[in-house]
């Protein structure tokens, strides 16, 4: 079995503190992720064909409910930290759709584009980078605005340990865990991809992410 420990070769933070993507002390659910039994439907949950409950959207998990960050969703602002879906890829680019802003889900429909540059993928060797290995279609990812693309669309940074992959599947299918900085495990079938993965400020190997 592959060590599932971070790898050595984490990426230096050449900026100093980190980001904070979010709480230490909360549970994160993400979009399609099995709630426990007495989870009612609700804000932020909703019941599959089966009758399980899942979350909706990208919350905390607190005493059997989803807390939904209260407050007025904004349109992203240069240093806003961004949370969105990747949705196209080419070899100089990632697009992602933007649904939460510095926290708080944007209404239903009213999505942004982020473009994730190869050069602002991460902070060295910024000419190696390769999109293919950084992201894949359905990663969520986090990333800071760093300019305004256009009226609707915003260039978007990894380039920070806390920034990067939050969540995404193998090519079979399985949830991942972090495996280090640059790349992401499957317990399922013990098969590692790469990824450009956000350094977790929880512990995402302790969450049931299960299909």
């Amino acid at each position: 079995m592959a060590n599932r420990r971070r790898g050595n070769g984490d990426e230096e933070n050449p900026n100093g503190e980190g980001i904070q993507v979010c709480s230490s002390q909360m549970s994160l659910v993400l979009p399609g992720q099995p709630l426990s039994a007495s989870t009612k439907a609700g804000d932020g949950v909703y019941m599959d064909a089966n009758g399980v409950s899942r979350a909706s959207l990208i919350a905390t998990f607190k005493n059997d409910s989803v807390q939904v960050p209260k407050g007025r969703a904004s349109a992203p602002s240069e240093n806003a930290i961004v949370i969105g879906t990747v949705v196209r890829l080419n070899s100089q680019q990632a697009t992602i759709s933007i649904t939460i802003v510095n926290g708080v889900p944007l209404p239903q429909g009213d999505e942004y584009v982020g473009i994730i540059r190869s050069q602002d993928v991460r902070a060295t060797e910024k000419d190696k980078v390769k999109i293919g290995d950084c992201f894949r279609g359905g990663d969520i990812v986090a990333g800071q605005v760093i300019s305004l693309g256009d009226s609707r669309s915003y260039y978007v940074s990894t380039a920070h340990n806390d920034l990067g992959v939050l969540y995404a599947t193998s090519s079979s299918g399985y949830p991942m865990e972090p495996y280090s900085w640059e790349s992401m495990y499957c317990p399922q079938d013990q098969s590692i991809e790469p990824r450009k993965c956000a350094r977790p400020t929880v512990d995402y190997s302790q969450l049931q992410l299960r299909p």
